[in-house]
């Protein structure tokens, strides 16, 4: 083939190291944007991001180019790198070196939108440890629950 031809859409979730509530309103508006900034760096399309206090949520094209688990270590190392940098108060920052990443059909973008989008009301009724159980059995994934918290 002369040519490359993809649809990769990637739900992706992950944590502050010891799900530390460090993602302040202050930070998330201005942290957002820059790890979609990073996703289009690395031949990606941000579709939305989102999240709580702990942890975030990234709906996201990608290429083929790039595997996930390169494209997530860029994510995490640079918005880390720029999060000391930026923000004097937080210079002990840090994510968590695991991540949920899961497969989503372009029919099924919508629905993962509007639930990125609805973090904060999600959370007043489901913490995070119930909602990560919830994707990894809707996705099929196996899993040790003693990991999950």
């Amino acid at each position: 083939m002369p040519s490359t031809w993809s649809q990769i859409i990637l739900h992706v979730v992950f944590c502050t190291k010891a799900r530390e509530p460090w993602i302040d309103e202050p930070l998330a508006t201005r942290l957002y944007p820059f790890i979609g900034g990073i996703v289009r760096q690395e031949g990606g399309t941000l579709w939305e991001i989102g999240g709580v206090n702990d942890h975030v949520h990234v709906l996201m094209r990608v290429g083929t180019e790039m595997s996930i688990a390169d494209l997530m270590r860029e994510i995490k190392a640079r918005s880390s790198k720029w999060i000391h940098e930026t923000f004097s108060d937080k210079r002990d920052f840090a994510w968590q070196p695991g991540y949920g990443v899961f497969s989503v059909s372009k029919s099924q973008s919508e629905v993962v939108k509007l639930y990125i989008r609805n973090q904060a009301e999600h959370h007043r009724a489901q913490d995070f440890s119930a909602e990560l159980r919830v994707l990894l059995s809707k996705h099929g994934v196996e899993f040790d629950d003693r990991y999950v918290d």
